[in-house]
């Protein structure tokens, strides 16, 4: 069985700036498009079955720009929807909230198209996922590919990995990275982490 390859996507504006990003479907600086070319010989060195990749352009053109030009769009790898928390920083939440942390407290309600999303739902998208995954694993003789965001990518390792999605506070995942969790005697283990060439 191969391994579960994951990309987050290069850098952006926002990224620099520390916004929240959810469903935002802003483009790669040319320093992220740089991070997604680099990314290219890492995920190249694997037998890759299948690829998976958020909706949004910043991981659509992560993929691409990696080398990965077949791969089949899922909506349950789009980024954390941070609600009325989009685009602001950490730094600002904290000023009203101090003791505000993504991960134990999801955020609040955004407008009808922004509702924001509890940790436990992002959660539940991941199961989602990894239940694709692992299909995808079992029909292939490859690894599977998926290219997505920070948060989200943080919350589907823990669950993976049999945590709370809360867990996800953890792994830290940098811009333009590639992380790998394989098994070891049949459970799931972290191979690489925030890998780059």
């Amino acid at each position: 069985m191969g391994d579960l390859l994951l990309v987050r996507h290069g850098e952006t504006a926002w990224a620099l700036t520390g916004q929240h990003t959810g469903l935002t479907d802003i483009p790669l600086t040319d320093n992220g498009r740089e991070e997604a070319r680099r990314v290219a010989p890492l995920v190249g060195s694997y037998h890759v079955g299948a690829v998976f990749v958020s909706p949004l352009q910043r991981a659509r053109e992560t993929a691409e720009l990696a080398g990965l030009s077949r791969f089949t769009v899922d909506q349950d790898l789009r980024e954390w929807d941070y609600g009325a928390y989009e685009g602001v920083t950490t730094r600002e939440i904290q000023r009203t909230d101090p003791d505000w942390y993504l991960f134990d407290d999801g955020v609040p309600p955004g407008p009808p198209d922004h509702p924001g999303e509890t940790p436990e739902q992002v959660g539940e998208r991941a199961d989602r996922m990894l239940s694709k995954v692992d299909a995808a694993l079992s029909n292939n003789e490859g690894s599977v590919v998926l290219v997505s965001h920070g948060h989200f990518l943080r919350v589907l390792t823990a669950r993976r990995l049999g945590l709370p999605p809360s867990g996800g506070s953890h792994f830290l995942l940098a811009t333009g990275t590639v992380s790998r969790i394989s098994t070891e005697h049949g459970r799931p283990v972290i191979s690489g982490w925030n890998l780059r060439p």
